[in-house]
Protein backbone atom coordinates (compact mmCIF):
# COMPACT_ATOMS: atom_id res chain seq x y z
CA UNK A 1 0.00 0.00 0.00
CA UNK A 2 2.03 3.23 -1.18
CA UNK A 3 -0.35 5.85 0.79
CA UNK A 4 -3.24 6.06 3.37
CA UNK A 5 -4.44 9.80 3.26
CA UNK A 6 -4.91 12.15 5.51
CA UNK A 7 -4.73 11.04 8.72
CA UNK A 8 -4.13 14.55 11.04
CA UNK A 9 -6.40 15.57 8.76
CA UNK A 10 -9.41 13.26 9.37
CA UNK A 11 -9.02 11.50 12.26
CA UNK A 12 -6.48 14.33 14.25
CA UNK A 13 -7.27 12.40 17.72
CA UNK A 14 -6.71 9.26 16.66
CA UNK A 15 -3.26 7.42 17.72
CA UNK A 16 -2.60 7.20 14.10
CA UNK A 17 -2.50 11.40 14.09
CA UNK A 18 -0.85 11.44 17.23
CA UNK A 19 2.12 8.87 15.57
CA UNK A 20 2.22 11.93 13.42
CA UNK A 21 2.39 14.52 15.50
CA UNK A 22 5.02 12.34 17.56
CA UNK A 23 7.41 12.54 14.63
CA UNK A 24 7.11 16.10 14.02
CA UNK A 25 8.29 16.64 17.55
CA UNK A 26 11.26 14.75 17.33
CA UNK A 27 12.13 16.74 14.48
CA UNK A 28 11.56 19.82 16.10
CA UNK A 29 13.65 18.63 18.65
CA UNK A 30 16.85 17.63 16.19
CA UNK A 31 16.55 21.36 14.79
CA UNK A 32 17.28 22.76 18.23
CA UNK A 33 20.91 22.06 17.61
CA UNK A 34 21.25 22.58 13.43
CA UNK A 35 17.97 24.21 12.33
CA UNK A 36 16.50 21.83 9.29
CA UNK A 37 15.19 24.00 6.78
CA UNK A 38 14.14 20.90 4.37
CA UNK A 39 13.69 17.09 4.95
CA UNK A 40 13.61 13.88 1.94
CA UNK A 41 11.08 11.56 3.10
CA UNK A 42 12.02 8.01 0.98
CA UNK A 43 12.12 4.32 1.71
CA UNK A 44 13.52 1.23 1.11
CA UNK A 45 11.63 -0.31 -1.25
CA UNK A 46 8.13 0.98 -3.11
CA UNK A 47 4.68 0.10 -0.62
CA UNK A 48 6.38 1.22 2.39
CA UNK A 49 4.08 4.47 3.30
CA UNK A 50 6.37 7.12 2.38
CA UNK A 51 3.80 9.42 1.16
CA UNK A 52 1.55 8.77 3.66
CA UNK A 53 4.12 9.59 6.09
CA UNK A 54 5.33 13.03 3.93
CA UNK A 55 1.69 14.08 3.59
CA UNK A 56 0.81 13.47 7.20
CA UNK A 57 3.90 15.12 8.59
CA UNK A 58 3.55 18.37 6.41
CA UNK A 59 0.02 18.52 7.76
CA UNK A 60 1.35 18.56 11.20
CA UNK A 61 3.98 20.89 10.53
CA UNK A 62 1.51 22.98 9.17
CA UNK A 63 -0.76 22.71 11.90
CA UNK A 64 1.48 23.65 14.47
CA UNK A 65 2.40 27.16 12.84
CA UNK A 66 5.22 26.02 10.46
CA UNK A 67 4.86 27.50 7.09
CA UNK A 68 5.77 24.45 4.87
CA UNK A 69 5.97 23.49 1.19
CA UNK A 70 4.86 19.49 0.73
CA UNK A 71 7.24 18.89 -2.80
CA UNK A 72 6.44 15.87 -5.06
CA UNK A 73 9.35 14.73 -6.14
CA UNK A 74 8.71 10.65 -7.24
CA UNK A 75 8.91 11.65 -10.62
CA UNK A 76 7.99 8.13 -11.53
CA UNK A 77 5.10 7.30 -9.43
CA UNK A 78 3.89 10.75 -8.13
CA UNK A 79 0.90 9.93 -5.81
CA UNK A 80 1.02 13.44 -3.74
CA UNK A 81 -2.10 15.15 -5.78
CA UNK A 82 -4.23 12.05 -5.53
CA UNK A 83 -3.86 12.30 -1.41
CA UNK A 84 -4.66 15.88 -1.70
CA UNK A 85 -7.33 15.86 -4.36
CA UNK A 86 -5.46 18.76 -6.94
CA UNK A 87 -3.93 18.49 -10.43
CA UNK A 88 -0.78 17.71 -11.59
CA UNK A 89 -0.29 19.94 -14.61
CA UNK A 90 2.26 21.80 -13.18
CA UNK A 91 5.09 21.08 -10.92
CA UNK A 92 8.53 20.04 -10.43
CA UNK A 93 9.30 19.15 -13.80
CA UNK A 94 7.25 22.01 -15.68
CA UNK A 95 9.41 24.74 -13.48
CA UNK A 96 12.90 22.38 -14.37
CA UNK A 97 11.93 22.94 -18.22
CA UNK A 98 11.70 26.13 -17.72
CA UNK A 99 7.72 25.96 -18.22
CA UNK A 100 6.67 27.45 -15.28
CA UNK A 101 7.83 29.09 -12.46
CA UNK A 102 7.66 28.34 -8.71
CA UNK A 103 5.03 30.87 -8.22
CA UNK A 104 2.96 29.80 -10.85
CA UNK A 105 2.98 26.08 -9.79
CA UNK A 106 2.85 26.62 -6.30
CA UNK A 107 -0.93 24.91 -4.73
CA UNK A 108 -2.45 26.28 -1.92
CA UNK A 109 -4.06 23.45 0.48
CA UNK A 110 -6.98 23.63 2.90
CA UNK A 111 -4.21 23.96 5.87
CA UNK A 112 -3.59 27.93 5.64
CA UNK A 113 0.48 26.86 6.35
CA UNK A 114 0.61 24.55 3.63
CA UNK A 115 1.24 24.72 0.37
CA UNK A 116 1.71 21.74 -2.34
CA UNK A 117 4.15 21.64 -5.22
CA UNK A 118 3.19 18.00 -7.07
CA UNK A 119 5.82 16.43 -9.62
CA UNK A 120 4.30 18.00 -12.76
CA UNK A 121 4.04 15.68 -15.87
CA UNK A 122 6.19 12.18 -15.68
CA UNK A 123 9.67 12.90 -17.40
CA UNK A 124 11.27 10.48 -19.42
CA UNK A 125 14.77 11.46 -17.71
CA UNK A 126 13.61 11.57 -13.68
CA UNK A 127 17.05 11.16 -12.33
CA UNK A 128 19.16 13.54 -14.39
CA UNK A 129 16.69 16.25 -13.52
CA UNK A 130 16.79 15.69 -9.98
CA UNK A 131 20.76 15.35 -9.83
CA UNK A 132 20.55 19.00 -11.98
CA UNK A 133 21.80 22.38 -11.12
CA UNK A 134 18.13 23.10 -11.97
CA UNK A 135 16.97 21.58 -9.12
CA UNK A 136 19.46 22.63 -6.51
CA UNK A 137 18.66 25.93 -7.31
CA UNK A 138 14.84 24.99 -7.05
CA UNK A 139 15.82 23.76 -3.79
CA UNK A 140 17.23 26.79 -2.34
CA UNK A 141 14.17 28.87 -4.40
CA UNK A 142 12.05 26.58 -1.58
CA UNK A 143 14.05 26.59 1.30
CA UNK A 144 13.36 30.53 0.91
CA UNK A 145 9.62 30.29 0.60
CA UNK A 146 9.06 28.36 3.76
CA UNK A 147 10.16 27.74 6.85
CA UNK A 148 9.98 23.90 6.19
CA UNK A 149 9.97 22.25 2.86
CA UNK A 150 9.18 18.44 2.84
CA UNK A 151 10.33 16.45 -0.25
CA UNK A 152 8.59 12.91 -1.03
CA UNK A 153 11.15 10.87 -3.15
CA UNK A 154 11.17 7.79 -4.70
CA UNK A 155 12.75 4.52 -3.08
CA UNK A 156 16.32 4.13 -2.26
CA UNK A 157 16.80 0.81 -3.41
CA UNK A 158 14.76 1.19 -6.54
CA UNK A 159 16.34 4.25 -8.97
CA UNK A 160 19.06 6.76 -8.16
CA UNK A 161 16.54 9.69 -6.87
CA UNK A 162 16.66 9.89 -3.16
CA UNK A 163 20.62 10.14 -2.85
CA UNK A 164 20.80 12.33 -5.65
CA UNK A 165 18.61 14.82 -4.00
CA UNK A 166 19.68 13.87 -0.09
CA UNK A 167 22.87 15.41 -0.33
CA UNK A 168 21.38 18.94 -1.18
CA UNK A 169 18.45 18.79 1.81
CA UNK A 170 18.87 19.19 5.63
CA UNK A 171 18.38 15.26 5.97
CA UNK A 172 16.32 12.26 5.23
CA UNK A 173 13.93 10.21 6.84
CA UNK A 174 14.11 6.37 5.59
CA UNK A 175 10.88 4.83 5.92
CA UNK A 176 11.06 0.58 6.29
CA UNK A 177 8.09 -1.17 6.49
CA UNK A 178 8.23 -4.12 9.06
CA UNK A 179 7.54 -7.22 8.11
CA UNK A 180 8.14 -6.75 4.25
CA UNK A 181 11.13 -4.98 4.07
CA UNK A 182 14.40 -7.68 4.56
CA UNK A 183 16.40 -6.29 7.30
CA UNK A 184 19.67 -6.56 4.78
CA UNK A 185 17.68 -4.12 2.29
CA UNK A 186 17.17 -1.39 4.94
CA UNK A 187 20.73 -1.56 5.68
CA UNK A 188 21.42 -1.33 2.41
CA UNK A 189 19.26 1.59 1.94
CA UNK A 190 20.92 3.14 4.75
CA UNK A 191 24.26 2.55 3.36
CA UNK A 192 23.57 4.24 -0.11
CA UNK A 193 22.36 7.45 1.84
CA UNK A 194 25.36 7.22 3.84
CA UNK A 195 27.80 7.33 0.40
CA UNK A 196 26.71 10.32 -0.33
CA UNK A 197 27.30 12.16 3.12
CA UNK A 198 23.35 12.12 3.31
CA UNK A 199 22.65 13.31 7.25
CA UNK A 200 20.38 10.42 8.43
CA UNK A 201 17.72 12.26 11.01
CA UNK A 202 16.44 8.35 11.68
CA UNK A 203 14.09 5.80 10.76
CA UNK A 204 9.88 5.21 10.50
CA UNK A 205 9.29 1.82 11.36
CA UNK A 206 6.46 1.37 9.66
CA UNK A 207 3.42 -1.76 9.99
CA UNK A 208 4.56 -3.72 13.00
CA UNK A 209 2.32 -6.41 13.15
CA UNK A 210 1.88 -7.38 16.43
CA UNK A 211 -0.66 -9.66 17.79
CA UNK A 212 -3.07 -12.19 15.47
CA UNK A 213 -5.86 -10.15 15.82
CA UNK A 214 -4.73 -7.12 13.78
CA UNK A 215 -2.80 -5.40 12.17
CA UNK A 216 -1.15 -2.27 12.82
CA UNK A 217 1.00 0.95 12.35
CA UNK A 218 3.64 1.57 14.34
CA UNK A 219 6.31 4.27 14.26
CA UNK A 220 9.51 4.75 15.61
CA UNK A 221 11.84 7.22 15.36
CA UNK A 222 15.62 7.58 16.68
CA UNK A 223 18.43 9.96 15.05
CA UNK A 224 21.01 7.03 13.95
CA UNK A 225 24.19 9.68 15.10
CA UNK A 226 23.26 9.56 18.61
CA UNK A 227 22.63 5.48 18.64
CA UNK A 228 25.93 4.69 17.25
CA UNK A 229 28.17 7.34 19.29
CA UNK A 230 26.62 5.59 22.46
CA UNK A 231 27.41 2.04 21.00
CA UNK A 232 30.99 3.44 20.60
CA UNK A 233 31.40 4.57 23.98
CA UNK A 234 29.80 1.54 25.56
CA UNK A 235 26.95 2.94 26.74
CA UNK A 236 23.07 2.32 26.16
CA UNK A 237 21.19 4.12 23.18
CA UNK A 238 19.35 7.53 24.65
CA UNK A 239 15.17 6.08 24.18
CA UNK A 240 13.30 7.44 22.32
CA UNK A 241 9.37 7.51 22.21
CA UNK A 242 7.31 5.69 19.71
CA UNK A 243 3.91 6.37 18.64
CA UNK A 244 0.90 4.08 17.40
CA UNK A 245 -0.47 4.42 14.12
CA UNK A 246 -3.83 2.15 13.73
CA UNK A 247 -4.61 0.80 10.58
CA UNK A 248 -5.55 -2.15 8.21
CA UNK A 249 -2.58 -3.63 5.79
Amino acid sequence: MGYEGLIVRDDPKSPAAEAIRTLRTNLQYLSLDKPLKSILVTSALPSEGKTTIAANLAVALADAGTETILVGTDLRKPALHRVFGLENRRGVTTILTGHSTLEESLQPTEHPRLRLLTSGPVPPNPAEMLGSRAMRSLIAELEASAEMVIFDTAPVIAVTDAALLAPAVSGAVLVVSMGYTPREIARQAKQQLEKVNAVILGVVANRIEVNRGGSYYYYYYYGTGEEEAAAANGKAAPERPFARFFGGR
